[in-house]
């Protein structure tokens, strides 16, 4: 079972100077800690609530803050929980994938959704499409990332974008690319296009335990359509852990545990007390060489 580290806030006692240095004690110390990869968000609001915060405090640009993770770190894999597909050009987006993989010695996820945050997207003036047309623009992106990843140059044409001429130079360095994972649990789109196109699936555990294995049940039939086997899909999820509070060393791994039996290989935790860095100690102690060998 790999252990990642989500970090979802940029709220630090200190304010905007304290962000850079400790964004890098976080990253550094989780790398060393034994965290398996690093995540950040797509967002430009923050998300109403999260950890009691309101959408107008701090939030960073996804993919230049994984640069910068990418400058700090060697081992752990990075990637956006998800990159909402209504933000970047998709062509734009695919050459950022592959730079950040190129610039982390290949440890990029392509981590991808049909966003959500309507209100943050016309607070920004960004279009926002019907859920149905954006998850035809999740297809079109998935469509041309295997393509691209194929290839060195390609003519791609979607229902909404194109693009004549797209160039791969220079490829990046995952074999045989960056892993795909898509976010989200919707039956019909979301778990299809798993089966038909990503090398991850990502579930929110707040969906709770029934909703996870019927998901999994799901992504299980749409692979035996598609012709896919099922155990070459890496099974994530994302849950909270706050150690400060009412969640324990012995119970987080329980949890992890109970997520490993349903078959689930990749467990990433947000945590809302992160920035004192205690809590990366106590993975680092006790939880992930405790569940080292599920």
């Amino acid at each position: 079972m790999h252990i990642g580290l989500q970090i979802p806030s940029f709220k630090y006692p200190g304010g905007t100077t304290a962000i850079r240095p400790k964004l890098k004690e976080i990253v550094t110390t989780a790398e060393e800690s034994g965290f398996h990869s690093l995540w950040v968000m797509d967002h430009y609001y923050q998300i109403k609530g999260l950890f009691g915060e309101a959408y107008t405090d701090p939030m960073l640009e996804a993919y230049t803050t994984l640069g910068y993770f990418a400058g700090l770190t060697e081992k752990a894999r990075l990637g956006v929980l998800v990159t909402g597909v209504i933000y970047r050009n998709p062509a734009v987006l695919m050459k950022m994938v592959n730079t950040l993989d190129i610039l982390s010695g290949g440890r990029a996820y392509f981590g991808i959704g049909a966003a959500w945050y309507e209100d943050e997207a016309k607070g920004s003036g960004i279009p926002y499409p019907s859920t149905s047309e954006r998850f035809e623009q999740l297809e079109d992106s998935l469509k041309l990332a295997k393509s691209l990843w194929a290839s060195d140059e390609i003519s791609f044409a979607g229902k909404h974008f194109s693009a004549p001429a797209i160039t791969n130079n220079p490829r990046p360095i995952s074999s045989p690319h960056p892993r795909i994972m898509i976010g989200g649990t919707g039956p019909n789109k979301t778990l299809r296009m798993v089966a038909q196109y990503a090398d991850a699936c990502n579930i929110g555990d707040w969906v709770g335990t029934e909703a996870m294995q019927k998901a999994l049940d799901t992504l299980k039939a749409h692979c035996e359509t598609v012709g896919r086997d099922y155990n070459t899909i890496e099974k994530t999820c994302l849950g909270t852990v706050n150690l400060s509070a009412k969640d324990t060393a012995g119970g987080v791994i329980d949890r992890i545990q109970k997520l490993s039996e349903m078959g689930f290989t990749h467990a990433i935790f947000n945590m809302p007390d992160v920035y004192s860095i205690t809590p990366l100690k106590t993975f680092a102690k006790e939880i992930i060489p405790a569940i080292a060998v599920l």
